[in-house]
């Protein structure tokens, strides 16, 4: 298949430009005309070449969550003013400046123009487009309600976007103050305790076991300066490969959870997601076995996807959907089951989940804004302890000395 670049005339006069792939130009011709248009000019894309740079750059560039976003939201909106699919994802193609992004959009516009389905052609795509994505689509096409299905959907990952940012936004702060004070700590290590080391050897003074332990630590990175680098980074990359692991992201998930004030915003953040995403699925008429394999996904933390996992147990064996939750208040707030079992007694589940999910939004939205003033305390126990360890360290020494001059 050949990627081509075209113009073309539809039957009112209006010039257009696309992109698509077909065998030959004779191909791409027919293709044009059974959408309603006239070629004008075609000629090959150079991007297609893999010898290009463009090339190279649409397979190595990330695709951020906020265009996928804009994608949903403004292939919705196309739709909803009446364009036809494969016009709309052409279009999409050309506004999308990234270049991955731009290049799954051409592919997926191929395989509409051919006959498949958009959702389908989406699930090409894994890397780029989750599950939420898929079957969010795959309601809106067989229910006839593409454009309202796909808005949803940017909504969805919107409110899931915004959430992850504010959680991040929250742990700047401590995270630069940490650093900060190991790269202070490191600095005096080896420029200023080596001098003070000097002076209590020349002094022939008695050294306490916390001094030692300083001058060591000191002695270690000032002649091993090499390997101690390397070290930070082999201690960096074992826990960047362990939390990948099965059994190293069993334990980063247990830690979190019973980590004091970060335990219950973990709850409460799995809370939201989880009723979000339910919400919107359920409410777009997708079944409650799919939605909650979807969620299992979407919420990433091992023991929560073990209560999902339950709660399609449950369901599939003929109890309701609130059942799961309910047993399972540890982790889950007791509020979710109250709610959902209020939402399947009344016929208003998925209105129901949407309140949940607004809720805990929010409680994490407050929680996340007063974090600095929460984890504060903390860092000054932190910080206090590092600095009164080396402090009396090495003034300990210093004022025996002083002693004995004396």
């Amino acid at each position: 298949m050949t990627k081509f670049v075209y113009t073309a005339e539809k039957s009112d006069g209006e010039v257009y430009k696309g992109i698509a792939e077909a065998a030959d130009r004779f191909e791409l011709y027919g293709v044009v005309r059974r959408e309603g248009g006239k070629i004008i000019s075609v000629g090959e894309d150079a991007r297609s070449s893999m010898l290009s740079i463009g090339y190279w750059n649409a397979k190595l560039t990330s695709v951020k969550e906020m265009d996928k976003i804009l994608m949903a939201r403004n292939l919705g909106a196309m739709l909803g003013a009446g364009l036809s699919l494969a016009r709309a994802l052409a279009v999409l193609e050309r506004q999308t400046k990234n270049l991955r992004l731009s290049a799954a959009i051409s592919q997926v516009t191929s395989d509409v123009r051919r006959g498949e389905t958009l959702h389908a052609s989406l699930a090409k795509f894994p890397r780029i487009f989750s599950n939420l994505f898929v079957a969010m689509t795959r309601s809106g096409e067989e229910s006839g309600t593409l454009p309202d299905a796909l808005k949803v959907v940017s909504d969805q990952m919107e409110r899931m976007y915004d959430l992850k940012k504010k959680i991040r936004g929250a742990m700047i702060y401590p995270s630069i103050i940490l650093v900060a004070i190991v790269g202070i700590g490191i600095l005096m290590m080896i420029y200023v305790v080596p001098t003070l080391a000097q002076t209590f050897t020349e002094m022939n003074a008695k050294l306490p076991s916390s001094t030692l332990v300083v001058i060591g630590i000191s002695n270690f990175l000032v002649q091993y300066t090499t390997l101690a680098i390397g070290l930070i980074f082999g201690v960096i990359a074992f826990f960047y490969v362990g939390v990948r692991t099965r059994v190293g992201k069993r334990t980063g998930d247990f830690i979190f959870l019973h980590t004091p004030v970060i335990g219950e915003m973990v709850r409460e953040v799995n809370a939201a997601r989880t009723s979000r995403t339910l919400a919107s699925l359920i409410a777009s008429g997708v079944d409650v076995m799919t939605a909650l394999d979807i969620v299992r996904e979407v919420v990433q933390n091992t023991y929560f996807q073990e209560v999902l996992e339950s709660a399609k147990t449950s369901v599939g064996q003929g109890e309701p959907l609130s059942a799961a939750f309910v047993r399972r208040e540890d982790l889950y707030p007791p509020f979710v089951g109250e709610m959902m079992a209020v939402g399947e007694e009344t016929g208003q589940t998925s209105e129901m989940l949407k309140r949940l999910a607004l809720y805990y939004e929010e409680e994490v939205d407050r929680k996340t804004k007063d974090m600095s003033t929460i984890i504060e305390p903390f860092l000054m126990v932190i910080i206090g302890g590092a600095v009164g360890f080396f402090a009396v360290s090495m003034i300990t020494p210093i004022y025996s000395l002083s002693q004995t001059i004396n």
